[in-house]
């Protein structure tokens, strides 16, 4: 969580697997898909899942010769545009068709973490000491605030405030519409080994939610700052760091602990309802039953949400997972070092893989209506894919 002393995850530098172009792997299996899916193919043919490459775009303005910064800001939407930031020189906007670059705007080191988006304003937090109010339709800076030391989680915004953390254990609450400071809360850490990530506050009733490079899990009251109550979760691993986003689900508070376990708190007291043993980060995806999330031992899993019971793991081959998407009854991610993973998300069965060559830290983002699967790589490329079943078209024999 910290940036100063901390550790950077998922080093890109490490050995790499993956280069030159991108690669498609199509799987084909017999009526799997949603029920939609099974109805429009009635007699059980089998179908090929297909994830292909619509355009690819560069989203630095020079080529990356030197040391390769994290980029895993995830990809977000909004009207025929794909806004997208790296983690070397910017933050820009492309059309969601054909990838051609529609603004950009310069940022010293650009900017690593997710950001948010409400009607035309896009607010995200830089690795240049500032954070930034932008129009999202021209890429032009309404505001900045000096944050003075790079912040490395996603805003949350409610009701007109922006709550985010920074990389010295930092919270802020700023006014969305002028940048005013509302309150701060600083949290020292003694521990000189710490996590490169941070915590995207959840909310629940007035309640901010929010992990800390010591371990702790903190409740605040979000209109003033003051503390509700905080428990010590992580506490005799190497890394300490609750750098996942807090999922808070009716009564339930989720979160995971790095090199550690997740746990399953109640959201009014902190009280422990359950705990299971993967450790984790990044944000939990929600689906029914069930919660998914990218664990620190190379794997994928898919716990039950109501006892912490492990439902189905995925092994990745090298590296770990980013946090996922869901699409019909799929879930989507990256791996670090290498490729767009599709699994069946009531077993977890691969079902497809795209690789883009150095892997991805961007979680993808994924356009339902039009199939479309977005996603920045390692090596600063923003990535537009196709995804879905295809039924093979039988064609006559012609004499």
């Amino acid at each position: 969580m910290k940036s100063s002393l901390g550790f950077v995850l998922l080093s890109c530098a490490s050995s790499l697997i993956f280069s030159g172009c991108a690669q498609l792997s199509l799987s084909t299996l017999n009526n799997t898909g949603t029920a939609a899916e099974m109805a429009a193919n009635p007699a059980g043919g089998r179908r090929t899942f297909e994830a292909r490459e619509v355009w690819v775009k560069r989203t630095t303005t020079a080529d990356i010769l030197g040391f390769r910064k994290i980029n895993r800001m995830k990809p977000l939407l909004f009207k025929d545009l794909v806004i997208q930031a790296n983690g070397m020189d910017g933050i820009g906007a492309y059309n969601k068709t054909t990838g051609q670059e529609v603004w950009r705007t310069a940022i010293e080191n650009g900017a690593e973490p997710s950001a948010t988006l409400i009607n035309d304003r896009l607010f995200v937090g830089a690795s240049d000491g500032q954070f930034y109010s932008l129009d999202a339709s021209t890429g032009k800076i309404i505001w900045t605030f000096p944050t003075r030391i790079e912040t490395l989680s996603e805003p949350l915004l409610v009701e007109g405030v922006l709550y985010f953390l920074t990389g010295n254990n930092t919270l802020y609450a700023l006014d969305a519409a002028t940048g005013k400071q509302n309150w701060l809360y600083s949290r020292q850490d003694p521990s000189s080994l710490s996590i490169r990530g941070g915590s995207k506050p959840g909310y629940r009733n007035g309640t901010l939610y929010v992990g800390f490079s010591d371990g702790s899990i903190v409740a605040f009251l979000a209109s003033t700052g003051a503390v509700k109550w905080e428990k010590q979760l992580s506490k005799n691993k190497k890394f300490r760091d609750l750098d996942s986003d807090p999922l808070v689900e009716g009564d339930f508070l989720y979160v995971l602990g790095y090199d550690d376990q997740t746990y399953c708190l109640r959201a009014a007291t902190g009280e422990m309802v359950w705990k299971s043993d993967f450790g984790g980060y990044g944000s939990i995806l929600l689906a029914g039953e069930r919660i998914y999330f990218a664990s620190t031992s190379g794997e994928f899993v898919a716990l039950n949400k109501e006892t912490g019971q492990k439902v189905w793991t995925y092994t990745l081959d090298q590296g770990v997972a980013t946090s996922a998407s869901q699409h019909k009854g799929l879930i989507v991610f990256g791996e670090s070092l290498g490729a767009l993973r599709i699994l069946d998300a009531r077993n977890g069965k691969s079902i497809s893989a795209f690789y883009p060559g150095r892997g991805i830290l961007s979680p993808p983002t994924i356009d339902d209506k039009a199939g479309a699967v977005y996603f920045i790589s390692n090596e600063a490329n923003l990535y537009a894919l196709k995804i879905g079943w295809v039924i093979p078209q039988h064609i006559p024999y012609l004499q």
